[in-house]
């Protein structure tokens, strides 16, 4: 978490700057596509929901088939979010404007990359899950209080963890590797500048809340301009090279 002088320091206030400038470019486009994607993420969500409710037999074929479809599309339709708007975000950022077919455009090679590195993500912050239950466990037979020790240090970690990988989406689609590559990637490339990517994280938070608060509505826009924000701050971070052609 400690800054070295030969890695390049975040600058919060320039990505923020930088974002909102790619964001007003071209704005219509990021707005409508948010809101295609949000909606498809409630219907998803809603076949669940009816499928679940509507069924006597909660393993009965008619949850399943909802549950799946639900989850599936769900998933592919958070996969294609993020892709279009860190497209559509890099190609603002060089200076074009991007149109809604950009943004629309489905790459199966770059969602393929970023679903199984958060699967190993995932599965990284489930194996410390899983050690910090047992470590807990055996220290709760010698006495309650110290169970507490190794949930403590699994939460300094998991926050640790979760906050180097912040980038972790845009390393996936942007660069080449396998999945470990990639979670590597982001904790050499966030360490130097944690603090400020906290920071950053705040500032996106608040951007984001302000969005809510006015009526959900303003999350069409919020929403882009936080990944307008953060694509910025990943290009000071990590470089301007898109080193798997997802852009072009």
């Amino acid at each position: 978490m400690t800054e070295s002088s030969g890695s390049p320091r975040l600058q919060v206030m320039k990505a923020v700057e930088d974002g909102w400038s790619a964001f007003t470019r071209s704005p219509w486009p990021f707005v409508l596509f948010a809101l295609l994607t949000g909606v498809l993420s409630v219907v998803f969500q809603i076949i669940g929901n009816v499928a679940t409710a509507t069924s006597s037999d909660a393993a009965g074929p008619g949850v399943i088939v909802g549950t799946l479809v639900s989850l599936v599309g769900s998933t592919i339709v958070s996969l294609w979010c993020v892709n279009g708007l860190i497209r559509g975000a890099w190609k603002a950022l060089d200076g074009a404007k991007p149109s809604f077919a950009d943004l629309a455009r489905w790459d199966g090679g770059a969602a393929g990359r970023l679903f199984v590195t958060q699967l190993v993500l995932a599965l990284i912050f489930g194996i410390i899950l899983v050690i910090t239950m047992v470590i807990a466990g055996g220290l709760a037979q010698v006495h309650q209080a110290l169970a507490a020790i190794p949930v403590i240090a699994a939460v300094v970690v998991f926050l640790y963890l979760g906050i180097n990988q912040t980038f972790l989406p845009w390393i996936a689609v942007l660069q080449s590797g396998n999945p470990f590559d990639t979670v590597q990637r982001g904790r050499a490339g966030v360490d130097p500048s944690w603090w400020w990517v906290v920071l950053l994280l705040i500032v996106e938070s608040l951007i984001l809340m302000i969005g809510l608060l006015l009526c959900g509505v303003g999350l069409l826009a919020a929403s882009p301009v936080v990944f307008c924000i953060s694509t910025a701050a990943y290009r000071q971070l990590f470089g301007e090279e898109d080193n798997t052609g997802f852009v072009s």
